[in-house]
């Protein structure tokens, strides 16, 4: 390393002021904007960075560094590394680097030495899996993603999908830890409230089918809130299904909750008061399939709940930091999961709500609602 890289914690003093093109031979292009293409290698050292540093991020939570810091006691690396029994050299690098990202606030005394410590904000969203801001368990997926790289590449060139169930099963431990926070502060709260004569059903006691479950926190949630009503969660990954029905022991609804294999245009049952799509209805080969299931399993005033990643219906409307995520998870997730099963539509996770409706039309629905929203998710209601 050079001798002008900064001590541990310590910020550059400056940014470089010159892009690293600039040392290839030759004057640049006619016609390049040198100030624009500035700006893309910025980009991209920064894109690097946050995909290193992405490791860096699980390997916290797996060490037990998240946790030593939640107090938000500052903190030195010897004294990290004694608490979680690694080398002091290790939590002094992850520490720098967590320092770099934003990630962890530093103090330097007038000796020169360095204390880090977590700001509350950014122990919500790194320490405290129970917080509404908790995102470290996102990283799962991307970890999941690269794991499973080699083999989408295969199926890309090749022409075809890759099922859900085939990923590496940090999938499913991040869509679990990235959606839980969501569900558990708006679920209840917010959006079955938003729809039409739903939340006086569910008190009074329904029939309630959440397709597509995964690990069944949605599921839970529902049920721990409206104990009077029966839920029935499905899902065709039948690893997801046995851990579903294990989160709903740990969560006290075991009794009026019941989990199944069964895929989304043939899960057993009829006269449900209430189905609901969580974050899945675009992985699925048939949406209009599916809808049409829910369609002939809904009772005759029930309703359906449709929840989606937030998105417009034009690519413009699109271009944020939110649609990076979910374009870049359905390159890599979403569209080879439809592709890989019957019909294979793949709407993908930005799909917006005009195809969402033109969807729920082909499947008999007659009215189609946008509920409510938050800067993640978008709910519709969909009645017969």
């Amino acid at each position: 390393m050079s001798s002008t890289t900064p001590a541990a914690g310590q910020a550059p003093t400056a940014a470089p002021t010159a892009a690293p093109t600039e040392a290839a031979s030759g004057p640049p292009p006619a016609g390049l904007d040198m100030e624009r293409l500035q700006a893309l290698v910025f980009q991209a050292v920064t894109d690097i960075g946050a995909a290193l540093n992405g490791a860096l991020v699980i390997l916290g939570t797996d060490l037990g560094f998240w946790s030593a810091l939640a107090d938000g006691q500052p903190i030195t690396a010897a004294e990290l590394a004694a608490r979680c029994g690694v080398p002091t050299p290790y939590a002094d690098q992850w520490l720098s680097a967590q320092a770099a990202s934003g990630n962890i606030d530093t103090e330097t005394d007038s000796t020169g030495a360095v204390t880090f410590r977590l700001s509350p904000e950014q122990a919500m969203i790194f320490a405290d899996q129970d917080s509404p801001a908790y995102l470290a368990g996102g990283y799962h997926i991307v970890r999941s993603v690269y794991e499973d790289l080699p083999q989408i590449e295969e199926r890309m060139e090749a022409g075809q999908g890759f099922g859900w169930h085939e990923h590496d099963p940090e999938l499913f431990l991040g869509t679990e830890q990235f959606f839980r926070p969501g569900y558990r502060t708006h679920l209840v709260d917010e959006w079955l409230p938003a729809l039409e004569g739903v939340h006086d059903a569910l008190t009074a006691g329904a029939r309630v089918a959440d397709v597509g479950c995964g690990h069944g926190v949605s599921t839970a949630v529902m049920a721990a809130r409206y104990p009077a009503s029966s839920f029935f969660g499905f899902d065709y990954h039948e690893a997801s299904v046995e851990r579903a029905t294990a989160h709903a022991a740990e969560q006290g609804v075991a009794g009026n909750t019941a989990f199944i294999r069964a895929a989304a245009d043939s899960y057993p049952g009829s006269d449900y008061d209430l189905i609901c799509f969580f974050d899945c209805l675009h992985d699925m080969g048939d949406p209009v399939g599916a809808l049409k299931h829910a369609r002939e399993a809904l009772s005759p005033d029930g309703t359906v709940m449709l929840v989606e990643p937030i998105a417009g219906d034009a690519l413009a409307d699109n271009l944020n930091p939110v649609g990076r995520i979910f374009y870049a998870a359905s390159t890599m997730i979403c569209t080879p999961s439809s592709l890989a099963q019957d019909v294979g539509a793949a709407l993908g996770a930005q799909a917006g709500p005009g195809r969402l409706q033109k969807a729920a039309e082909l499947a008999g629905f007659t009215r189609f609602r946008r509920a409510t929203e938050t800067p993640v998710n978008m709910v519709l209601e969909l009645r017969p």
